[in-house]
């Protein structure tokens, strides 16, 4: 069987995955009809029938360098040549390298250590894995609107309602409320989510922590930056009582934010484990976690396994994304277009009433529509209906928090200041035409 073989009528395509996908797999789709694609490269993406497309979405945050960068397929391209899959039973020097490279990312004058994985959310459970072995206690502490991961272990952090099904999930999770200043319960007053910090810990945990798990920049949940110096107050809060720190940075790491290689820079913390995914292999299935290496080392008398972890072609990926970050110079691109984007954002937030908040960092910015700006109740539906405008405009964007009202904008870091101009003209005709409704 080869790609000869494959049928690219739509509606062929469409009946296979129907009939054939599980529900499970059939049901996170954005639009009304499907949208296929066909190929990309760069920043763009085409369809089956060759209509053009401005990726703001990088596929799900998986494409960090660019679709269908050179350099990351050929290094992909030279490894398939001689080796596939090692599994971590046996020695290779490709994911050594890599685990390396990417430690030498990290904050200085610690020692860090990597264990790939295939995904973030694998990556998150083998996380919370380590932190209630290392300190040997039970309670995690979550933020609300948080996205960590679908899977059992990760369903049980995330505080998205949408991917919580109606069954008994881990227990030990305390979920706090998240320090967002435009919906968050204490609106800006940042103390005050400390303090609630401290009532979860004296009323709702053993007062002993595992641990306590943040995004710097919630994602799914609708590009929620978490206002100043929360991290650095829970992070003193949780150490504190016994457990350790955990950040994922699958969706805002590896320059992202623009600001910083790391969305925690910017906190003045130093994590004691990083979660790691996405953007990290440019589309090719990686993960992983990075930890301080007497964190790691608790899990050394036991095994614990991840199949294609550490999979050299993958990993030859990553090290190519490393690699093209620093040389495109692609953190201070999303930066530079990122803030330029956000300004021209938040010009059509002046002129249209449902553009509640313009909010995010470099490139991982967000709209959030609201029905009214005092009220400020979500306009889930509009939100729908600018989605399926979207498609028709040439642009790819998710809706995505809580209530299904934010625009999500997480393109490939390769967008460039000449996109601009289309995707606030597009926009504006997705905004005016809704207004016609």
């Amino acid at each position: 069987m080869t790609n000869e073989n494959i049928d690219w009528n739509s509606q062929s395509i469409i009946n296979l995955r129907n009939t054939y996908y599980a529900a499970s797999q059939r049901a996170f789709v954005p639009y009304k009809a499907p949208l296929i694609f066909k190929s990309g490269k760069g920043q763009y993406l085409w369809d089956e029938k060759g209509n053009k497309y401005t990726d703001l979405l990088g596929m799900n945050v998986c494409i960090s360098v660019g679709h269908c960068h050179s350099k990351v397929n050929k290094a992909v391209q030279e490894q398939l040549n001689q080796l596939v899959h090692c599994t971590t039973m046996f020695y290779h020097p490709v994911p050594a390298h890599y685990a390396e490279e990417l430690t030498k990312t990290m904050p200085d004058g610690e020692d860090w250590v990597v264990h790939f994985t295939n995904s973030g959310t694998e990556a998150i459970d083998l996380a919370l894995l380590m932190a209630r072995v290392y300190t040997k206690n039970n309670d995690i502490l979550a933020l609300r609107n948080s996205y960590h991961g679908a899977s059992y272990g990760a369903q049980s952090l995330t505080g998205v309602g949408n991917f919580r099904h109606n069954t008994p999930l881990l227990g030990g999770i305390v979920h706090v409320a998240q320090p967002d200043g435009y919906r968050g319960i204490f609106g800006d007053n940042m103390p005050a989510y400390l303090d609630e910090i401290d009532r979860n810990i004296h009323y709702a945990t053993s007062k002993q922590l595992a641990g306590m798990i943040v995004e710097p920049i919630q994602g799914y949940g609708g590009i929620v930056p978490l206002l100043p110096g929360y991290i650095k107050g829970a992070y003193e809060r949780v150490h504190a009582a016994g457990g350790i720190f955990i950040v994922d940075e699958v969706q805002s790491g590896f320059c992202r934010t623009g600001d910083n290689y790391w969305g925690f820079e910017s906190e003045d913390i130093i994590p004691d484990i990083v979660v790691v995914a996405k953007g990290m292999g440019n589309g090719y299935p990686l993960g992983g976690v990075i930890a301080k290496r007497q964190i790691a080392e608790v899990l050394k008398d036991k095994f614990y396994f991840n199949t294609y972890g550490a999979n050299p072609t993958s990993c030859a990926a990553g090290r190519a994304v490393l690699q093209v970050l620093k040389e495109e110079k692609l953190q201070e691109n999303a930066r530079r277009v990122g803030a330029a984007l956000k300004k021209r954002l938040l010009e059509l937030q002046e002129k249209y009433p449902i553009i509640g908040d313009v909010r995010g960092k470099g490139l991982m910015l967000s709209l959030e529509l609201v029905k009214d700006r005092q009220t400020k109740e979500p306009a889930v539906e509009e939100a729908a209906n600018i989605i399926e405008m979207t498609r028709h405009q040439g642009l790819v964007i998710s809706k995505s928090g809580g209530y299904k009202n934010c625009l999500r904008l997480m393109p490939p870091l390769c967008l460039s200041i000449e996109d601009i101009d289309y995707i606030i003209s597009a926009l504006d005709n997705c905004f005016s035409s809704n207004q016609l409704k």
